[in-house]
């Protein structure tokens, strides 16, 4: 009886990786470009931070998060998404008593218990940044413009991106009142999860996928209609930065995103190549997050992507990745001695900087060389017993087939020349 894979995860081949690496190198890149420095966090957290940092009536923390409780009875939680455990290091390593603004980027899997589809898994990777410290709207824009930078370079063209204000603690109840008197009297036609949240969190029933609470819910009040004068002025800026930029938006006044942190500005990437994948990349601001889990009163905003709906998105627009690396030599011994010989020039070859293998099956010359050309080796290195004696060495240029016998002590010499010119 063989053992699969848990539903919803998946193994990356070795003919797939280089895809995830053009990927994470671009990331990385873009991050550096922006000033963004790497944190890493934990993949488990205890439990109470996703409930007070994403929100007890979120779907992650009511539906989706892998929680467990350790041997000494503590309840610990697969983290679900980046954003409160970056903040969670924040706050316990007291970087708000550092100069700021802080600006961190993280890259690695989280983990959520949901409906298996494409582009969405239980077992997913994130790349995500925060800015901590700044509640200029420029930082707004330059979080946006890093997304949209980063997503253009991978090759990716059909999205479009969604913008909307969700005010903060002084207009939000104004707009909250506003709703329930607009969706009280149709509770009863409300789904089941809205109806438990009308009481306790009614802007997420705005965020439903069922079509008809979306219908139901077409004509609510708009916050952009109870904001304070604060919260438009800043989203007005917002937009005149992004205007700077040429950054194209849609202002999407239903846009309320998932989790209950956010305050002020809220954005999502829609793709428009994909149907079932929808969101490729989304974020906004949260400047009552830091407090909330123990720190300082000091404003945030952050983005999140999937890798796996990037490559999704990739495919469906015919986007191709760098080939992968081709091995620079591939090592043919011919005999004991020659093998023995061969497998310490192996070593050298490689500590020359060189990728090089070696036949580990001891097969004939034909079979070596088929080895040779399978591997997508640039060159292949023949040694037998009367190169041996005359301390030379057979170099095979496997594109046309050409070959010359150079001397042993020239090999690496001649091959890093070669590799270097190459690059140049």
């Amino acid at each position: 009886m063989t053992i699969g894979m848990p539903r919803g995860t998946y193994d990356v081949l070795p003919e797939e990786i280089h895809r995830w690496h053009h990927l994470e190198h671009l990331a990385r890149e873009w991050a550096r470009r922006y000033h963004f420095s790497e944190v890493r966090t934990p993949i488990f957290e205890h439990t109470e931070l996703f409930q007070r940092g994403v929100g007890e009536t979120t779907d992650i923390v009511e539906k989706e998060m892998y929680t467990f409780t350790d041997r000494k009875g503590r309840s610990l939680t697969l983290r679900p998404e980046g954003t409160a455990a970056v903040v969670r290091s924040f706050v316990e390593h007291k970087v708000y008593a550092q100069p700021q603004p802080t600006k961190w980027y993280y890259l690695g899997p989280m983990f959520r218990y949901e409906r298996p589809q494409s582009g969405r898994f239980r077992q997913f990777v994130q790349f995500g940044a925060e800015v901590l410290g700044s509640s200029e709207p420029c930082v707004d824009a330059e979080v946006i413009a890093l997304v949209d930078d980063f997503l253009r370079s991978l090759g990716i063209r059909q999205f479009r991106l969604e913008l909307n204000s969700l005010g903060c603690s002084e207009c939000r109840p104004r707009h909250r009142e506003a709703l329930l008197s607009s969706l009280r009297p149709v509770r009863e036609s409300l789904c089941p999860d809205c109806q438990s949240r009308l009481e306790r969190n009614p802007l997420r029933i705005l965020d439903c996928k069922n079509e008809r609470c979306r219908q139901l819910t077409a004509d609510t009040p708009s916050i952009l209609d109870h904001l304070c004068d604060g919260c438009a002025d800043h989203f007005a800026r917002v937009r005149t930065f992004l205007d700077r930029l040429r950054i194209e938006y849609h202002v999407n006044p239903r846009m309320v995103r998932g989790l209950d942190y956010y305050t002020q500005t809220a954005f999502e990437f829609i793709a428009e190549s994909v149907g079932a994948v929808g969101t490729i990349a989304a974020g906004g601001r949260y400047n009552g997050l830091v407090a909330s889990l123990g720190g300082e009163d000091v404003p945030g905003i952050g983005f999140a992507t999937g890798l796996e709906r990037l490559l999704a998105v990739m495919k469906a627009e015919g986007v191709e990745s760098p080939a992968p690396e081709r091995l620079d030599c591939y090592v043919v011994a011919l005999g004991e001695e020659a093998r023995a010989t061969a497998f310490a020039l192996l070593r050298q070859l490689r500590q020359a900087g060189l990728a090089a293998d070696l036949d580990h099956l001891n097969r004939k010359l034909k079979a070596q060389l088929k080895a040779a050309d399978r591997s997508g080796a640039k060159w292949a290195l023949i040694l037998g017993e009367e190169e041996l004696s005359r301390q030379t060495i057979q170099l095979r240029n496997m594109a046309d087939g050409s070959q010359e016998e150079i001397s042993f002590a020239d090999v690496i010499p001649r091959l890093s020349a070669t590799m270097k010119a190459r690059e140049q």
